[in-house]
């Protein structure tokens, strides 16, 4: 954790604009980590390079300035907008006196933070560990249980190799601790599949309000939080739509960019909640400069996790906070919605219906006694709204898809 009850962290956050990405956004979207955290984003401080150093990420220039500022701003914490070695850790470190960390490292604290369930829990540590692997550094020989002289003898390996291969073995443990979580992930959505229950899995960029969306549409009571990562782990609640079909809403976790492809990896298994679903939901924050950049992020992430023949909703949320006026011309043929105030969710549930795998029937019937197996095969495979004995037979009001449609259409009133 990078913050504490008593006293919250403040941060100097530090950026090296290559050329390579938009410096700016990142450092936007950093500042909006950081909070995420329990910290305080106090200043940032940019410096444009062809390359960052090799030995401490920024000029030695930048670095008097970083130092200064660490000791007028009484800087807690040092968080730079890259991956950083070990060497260029140890550098900042030993010339400011602050402690420093990168951003996979402030992705993986709040990672922490958030994770509730068992197997968030454990995509976690096994994402640190993965992380913590290659950066474990010594000093030479102090390092080492070997020595000259009686008592220092050992069984023939650094402290460092003891280190690497009690976190490989940790690591096996979690992966084969995963295997089993998603076993029993794996049967109950085949469970599904045989109860015909259909899924809509809602995804997006981190924040654009998809626990917000969760509530409103099911009254889930997810955590939503004007956080990043405020959702870490996948819930499931059923929806039921205007026609009377039911469907199960699934709520995954967030993108960002430049999110390191190991903690992509960490995460694949609840993200594949939505490869497995029928209707992925591509909920995107239109308020935000970057909505163009965050769709992209999910479309490109999609296709990764092989949904290219997955029905795909693309949804702008948080309309309210826009001008008509300023919504982008490409963006006319995507739903608006705001899951704060509800406008447009009867598009969005319309939608839903117009995308199911299977084409469903909302039908009044009236089944004669004679044909009472009918009325248990409705029951069994379609959505019963209500049921009437009357002298002439069983008045039944359902959702049904086209076979059972086709066999009860005789009987429609």
């Amino acid at each position: 954790m990078i913050s504490n009850e008593e006293k919250t962290v403040r941060a100097l956050l530090v950026s090296v604009d290559t050329g390579d990405f938009d410096a700016e956004a990142s450092l936007d979207e950093l500042f909006e980590l950081v909070k995420s955290a329990g910290a305080e984003p106090v200043l940032a401080l940019t410096q444009k390079l062809r390359r960052p150093e090799t030995a401490t990420y920024v000029g030695s220039g930048k670095l008097e300035e970083i130092r200064q500022v660490c000791a007028e701003r009484e800087i807690d914490l040092i968080v730079v907008d890259s991956e950083l070695s070990p060497t260029q850790i140890r550098n900042i470190e030993n010339e400011t006196d602050v402690r420093v960390i990168d951003r996979t490292t402030l992705i993986l604290d709040i990672f922490a933070l958030r994770a509730k369930s068992k197997e968030g829990k454990l995509q976690v540590e096994l994402a640190q560990l993965k992380y913590t692997l290659p950066r474990l550094t010594g000093k030479g020989i102090e390092m080492s249980r070997l020595g000259g002289g009686i008592g220092t003898r050992g069984p023939g390996e650094t402290k460092i190799e003891t280190d690497r291969r009690h976190i490989r073995r940790r690591m096996e443990t979690l992966k084969e601790e995963l295997k089993d979580v998603e076993n029993h992930r794996d049967m109950l959505r085949r469970r599904r599949e045989k109860d015909g229950v259909i899924t809509c899995a809602i995804v997006g960029y981190t924040n654009a309000g998809k626990s917000t969306l969760m509530n409103t549409l099911t009254d889930a009571g997810v955590l939503a939080q004007d956080k990043l990562f405020a959702t870490l782990d996948p819930t499931s609640r059923a929806l039921k739509l205007p026609s009377g079909i039911s469907v199960m809403l699934i709520d995954t976790v967030g993108l960002v960019r430049r999110l390191p492809h190991h903690l992509v990896e960490a995460f694949r298994s609840t993200l594949e909640e939505a490869a497995q679903s029928d209707v992925i939901i591509n909920l995107c924050d239109a308020s935000s400069d970057e909505a163009r950049v965050h769709l992209n992020v999910t479309n490109e992430l999609l296709q990764s996790l092989g949904c290219g023949d997955t029905p795909v909703i693309t949804v702008l949320n948080k309309c309210d906070l826009l001008d008509g006026s300023l919504m982008a011309q490409d963006f006319e043929s995507y739903i608006k919605i705001s899951a704060k105030t509800g406008e447009g969710i009867d598009r969005l549930l319309a939608a839903i219906e117009d995308n199911l795998p299977v084409r469903m029937k909302r039908v009044t019937l009236l089944v004669p006694f004679s044909q009472g197996g009918l009325v248990s095969e409705i029951r069994e495979k379609g959505t019963l709204i209500g049921e009437e004995y009357l002298s002439d037979g069983t008045r039944v009001e359902a959702v049904i898809d086209e076979k059972l449609y086709s066999k009860a259409k005789q009987f429609e009133i």
